[in-house]
């Protein structure tokens, strides 16, 4: 069984094409407070790639991510 992770936002990008699950994420996290974790739930496979670049470079702490039959799910704190 999966450790439940706190979140104070969720996002579903499901369906959506890099790169609009990471501008989403991008968004939501603007609307967030230092610290505040956003969860976000994508399909695009392109996206492990994004979320890992985009948190190193942004400097938000991605705190984990899962990939369940084609389902990912990434939890970013904000820097």
């Amino acid at each position: 069984m999966t450790e439940v992770l706190a979140h104070d936002k969720q996002l579903d990008a499901s369906g959506l094409s890099c790169p609009l699950p990471l501008l989403k994420a991008k968004l939501e996290l603007n609307r967030l407070a230092q610290g505040q974790t956003l969860k976000v739930i994508a399909t695009d496979a392109g996206s492990q790639r994004d979320f890992r670049t985009f948190a190193r470079l942004a400097g938000h702490e991605l705190l984990r991510e899962e990939e369940e039959a084609g389902t990912y799910r990434y939890w970013l704190r904000k820097a």
